[in-house]
């Protein structure tokens, strides 16, 4: 593939994407090679295996979604959100879009075609926002971050909105035939983003995480995303022709994407850290203790219990000796008087009671049996 810039020819010849039947000339805006279509309910649908990783996309960001979500507590949990949003938003357009369903001759498919444009260009705006900002720098209370975030996504949307639409209609000095800055934004702007974000954030895990997951997390994601942008751009024709045209490389890329915003997602979850103990959708009860820190609790409990439980041991020995003066000792240890603290300190051993020292007799009971 030749791709020259500022053209569109060549890269429509090869990949099926969404703004090919609006830009170009005449006679190469569709590829040369593409999947074949299956026909439901009289309509034709274009791409279906796509479509299908597309629904497949839509389900996946909304689980991240809710995972997202349960952590209410965690670090740029609302900017992660908005970029989760806008990947769903994006991949269920693109089921109405790739699959033809509606019509590339009419009107709204090119209103769409601009929205969707403008919704991945704000995207990449989050995602360079996100890394630039560190997802552990900016704290989840300040909302400062998260207006920052939204007003550069909405400057991003409105300018690439505007491009967009002038360049399909050929208005305000811009044109179908040559659409410079819609080039620009299709492929310039997330090679920009996606390099300076995996850069931003290679150099936080190495330098100050130090967190081997981390850096793996952020290399698999690039790397996801190269293998899309070459699986579509350079192999696609070629995929096409050994697969008998059942599926081509806007499959692959579609597919490759989503393990890169899977990765993006994987990156965060590790990176951030909730701040209250009672947290929302975790696994581990905050409460639970290792067997092995619970053994030696209970050894250490074991140690401290003579000296902490002496004084309740002597006021329940002396409530009971000051009630029946005929009792022994030894008979009330045994029915009422540590009876009530082991039900209060289970955790205390029985055969260490019988090591206790004896509780000399109270004043008042001496004085009953004297008088006797």
């Amino acid at each position: 593939m030749n791709i020259k810039f500022g053209s569109f020819d060549s890269i429509c010849q090869t990949a099926a994407l969404i703004v090919c039947p609006l830009v170009g000339t005449e006679g190469n805006r569709e590829p040369s090679c593409y999947s074949r279509n299956v026909s439901l309910g009289g309509t034709l649908i274009f791409q279906p295996s796509t479509c299908f990783v597309h629904i497949a996309a839509v389900m996946v960001a909304a689980m991240m979604i809710n995972l997202v979500t349960t952590k209410y507590i965690a670090q740029t949990r609302l900017e992660m959100l908005v970029f989760l949003y806008l990947y769903a938003i994006i991949e269920f357009m693109a089921i109405f879009l790739d699959s033809g369903i509606i019509h590339t001759a009419g009107s709204a498919y090119m209103g769409l075609a601009a929205l969707y444009t403008s919704l991945v260009a704000a995207a990449y705006c989050c995602l360079l926002l996100n890394g630039s900002g560190g997802f552990e720098i900016a704290n989840y209370g300040p909302l400062v971050p998260l207006k920052r975030l939204s007003l550069g996504c909405l400057v991003v949307f409105s300018i690439t909105l505007f491009i967009s639409t002038a360049t399909f209609k050929s208005s305000a000095g811009l044109s179908a035939s040559k659409p410079i800055g819609l080039w620009i934004i299709h492929f310039l702007w997330p090679l920009f983003t996606v390099v300076s974000t995996v850069v931003i954030q290679l150099y936080l895990t190495i330098t100050f995480v130090h967190d081997k997951w981390l850096t793996g997390c952020v290399l698999l994601g690039a790397f996801f995303f190269a293998a899309a942008q070459v699986l579509l751009f350079a192999f696609s024709v070629e995929i096409c022709n050994s697969i008998s045209h059942y599926i081509d490389g806007l499959f692959f890329f579609t597919l490759c994407m989503l393990l890169s915003v899977m990765m993006v997602y994987k990156y965060w979850d590790s990176m951030v850290k909730e701040d209250l103990e009672f947290s929302v959708g975790q696994k581990r009860n905050p409460w639970q203790v290792p067997e092995a820190e619970l053994q030696a609790s209970e050894v250490a409990q074991d140690n401290s219990y003579p000296d902490s439980l002496d004084i309740t041991d002597q006021r329940d020995r002396h409530l009971a000796l000051s009630s029946s003066s005929s009792s022994s000792v030894e008979d009330y240890g045994q029915d009422n008087g540590y009876r009530s603290v082991l039900a209060r300190y289970p955790l205390i051993d029985s055969e260490r009671h019988k090591r206790l020292p004896p509780i000399p007799s109270s004043p008042r009971h001496s004085s009953h049996s004297g008088d006797q």
